[in-house]
């Protein structure tokens, strides 16, 4: 395998006035492995666990794998397979099951799970935000649900990549799974990664994939969500505006939208959030290591 370096806008990404160098991988063999993410087995991490292939005339065909009754995904691995599975935050540390079948068989391959203590955080927002009104306790249910649906698609072509660009320039203002009080009342952990940048920077895609769904939600304001294979979802918040609409086939580093304030926000950033079969993890384990915290 031999790699080349690309300045082509189709390969690079200019963001700040600072080009983003993308590296074009030219396989030479039949079937390029695809780019992995950082493994970290705990509360919102990502295990992978190799499966040899079987002999016989089923071989090349791929087991179905899932985690909590989730499908989970499967990529190529030399002869083999490797399955990618992304662990909920809600997860208590220990052991868990990974199921199998194959060949008309069934069987559990287990996983290791460590505790993970994440910080706290205290934010202030309007109450309206925190104690809903009936019509708006309503409006959030019925948001939520269409949520879990975008985030459950499963697409069987696999992403071409699982390192993905930051899809803006920025600090990143507070971490994944910290645990969130508004005004003083407790709620659900980030699920996500906030990056701090100006109403209506841009923001772009961090790899290939389909946009499955865009609205404007009560809590995550402008939203757009994008499915990139294999139970790979990406979506994006607070946005001052939506530039592609369901349906669209989109780049890696082509304009999605731009940030904003939009629903329940301090200030101007994008919540930038990674799910895998259905759960939402950590995005900096899908960095690359050079812009990972």
């Amino acid at each position: 395998m031999r790699m080349t370096l690309s300045r082509r806008s189709a390969n690079g990404l200019l963001l700040g006035g600072a080009l983003l160098w993308t590296a074009t991988v030219v396989a030479t063999t039949a079937m390029a492995e695809t780019a992995l993410p950082r493994a970290s087995a705990v509360p919102g991490g990502v295990v992978m666990i190799d499966l040899p292939a079987t002999a016989g005339a089923g071989a090349d065909t791929p087991p179905r794998v899932s985690f909590e009754g989730n499908r989970v995904m499967l990529l190529r691995h030399g002869t083999g397979w490797r399955a990618i599975v992304g662990i909920p935050l809600s997860q208590a540390p220990g052991e868990v099951q990974l199921e199998i079948e194959r060949d008309g068989r069934r069987e559990t391959r287990q996983l290791q799970i460590v505790g993970k203590q994440y910080t706290t955080q205290y934010l202030k927002v309007p109450p309206s935000q925190v104690d809903l009104a009936p019509a708006d306790l309503a409006r959030v249910e019925t948001e939520q649900t269409r949520i879990r649906a975008a985030l459950a698609t499963f697409s069987e072509t696999p992403p071409a990549t699982l390192v993905l660009r930051a899809p803006v320039r920025g600090p990143r203002s507070s971490s994944f799974g910290s645990r969130r009080f508004f005004n003083q009342q407790p709620r659900n952990p980030h699920s996500g990664m906030d990056i701090a940048a100006p109403t209506g920077t841009p923001v772009y895609a961090p790899a290939d994939g389909e946009v499955v769904d865009t609205g404007d939600y009560f809590f995550n304001g402008k939203s757009v969500f994008i499915d990139h294979g294999q139970g790979l979802v990406t979506l994006y918040c607070h946005l001052s505006e939506i530039a592609v609409p369901t349906g669209t086939r989109v780049r890696s580093g082509e304009r999605i939208g731009a940030v904003g304030a939009t629903g329940r926000v301090t200030g101007p950033h994008l919540h930038w959030g990674v799910a895998l079969n259905r759960v939402l993890v950590d995005p900096a384990l899908f960095l690359p290591v050079a812009t990972a915290p």
